[in-house]
């Protein structure tokens, strides 16, 4: 095999935040539920560290996972192993990020949410500034949702310049012109998110050299395919590897589409496919916004 991309959910689903558009807001899991998490991510994590072919992960978890210390063993783990291209984690930055000193920040890489009224800005906007002084590669984003604009707009200007800021477009919101020429002056890859792609028949990198992995190891070709392709520990996953198109009507999430190959989007992201980090995007500058970037620390 010449590489594996693998898209990771355990059964963890508990978050310290309450968004008004995410059903697993401020779940809790018992410890039970904590302890088989961690017994199936400590699992997953041995399987890769005897791999013998490249692999790249990125952890997608319902809930918050680095407020887990087996969550960032793992990502520091994995970090270290030669046959990993990348290991990367979807986040909301409400954890310490001095465990990063800790990890291979060749191979290291998040993939940060700003989740307005759940979190102060500054405090943030600091989480990104440690994680940047740090080296530590990273991109962040936000819902666009009306409310969220403003703040979108500052961070925008607060960031550095090369950090990219993307926009998910709300689920299920239509945008007007005005309001996707607004959301593109902040990401220029929003128009991307702003419809879901016509996906039944087109050819699809998952299910050949992308699948998604459970915390019981089932291997499906990705987390919006219900069909089984087999398990990862028992490798019997390995004998349904092959090009397949599409099944589905649409994809509309950014973890399904950017491996749609008509879309190209692995020339768009290169190597910053599982942090959401395109290889070349002219990003937009502060001048043009009220807001003016808030003093380096």
């Amino acid at each position: 095999m010449d590489h594996l991309t693998i898209l990771y959910r355990g059964p963890l689903s508990s978050c310290d935040y309450d968004c008004p558009y995410c059903p697993f807001a401020k779940r809790r899991d018992t410890p039970a539920q904590l302890r088989a998490d961690r017994a199936a991510l400590e699992r997953f994590t041995a399987w890769v560290s005897a791999c013998d072919h490249p692999v790249s992960v990125l952890f997608t978890p319902w809930g918050e996972g680095l407020v887990r210390s087996w969550y960032r063993r793992a990502l520091i783990t994995l970090s270290h192993l030669p046959h990993v291209e990348r290991v990367a984690i979807q986040t909301n930055l409400s954890h310490r990020v001095s465990w990063t000193a800790d990890a291979d920040l060749t191979r290291l890489a998040l993939w940060a949410t700003y989740h307005p009224g759940q979190v102060p800005y500054e405090r943030f906007l600091g989480k990104c500034r440690d994680l940047e002084a740090r080296g530590v590669r990273f991109s962040v984003g936000i819902v666009g949702r009306p409310d969220h604009l403003d703040a979108a707009r500052r961070l925008r200007a607060d960031l550095s310049a090369d950090t990219y800021l993307w926009v998910n477009a709300a689920e299920g919101r239509v945008y007007d012109e005005a309001e996707t020429a607004s959301w593109t002056g902040i990401d220029p890859l929003f128009p991307l998110s702003r419809h879901p792609h016509a996906s039944r028949g087109l050819p699809c990198r998952t299910g050949e050299t992308v699948v998604s992995v459970d915390g019981d190891g089932t291997v499906r070709r990705c987390h919006f395919v219900p069909a089984v392709l087999g398990n990862l520990y028992d490798g019997s996953f390995r004998t349904a590897l092959r090009p397949r198109p599409c099944p589905l009507d649409t994809c509309d999430c950014h973890i399904g589409y950017v491996h749609l190959r008509p879309l190209s989007l692995y020339t768009t992201f290169a190597n910053g496919i599982l942090e959401r980090i395109p290889a070349h995007l002219t990003l937009p500058q502060a001048q043009n916004d009220t807001h003016t970037r808030a003093p380096t620390r």
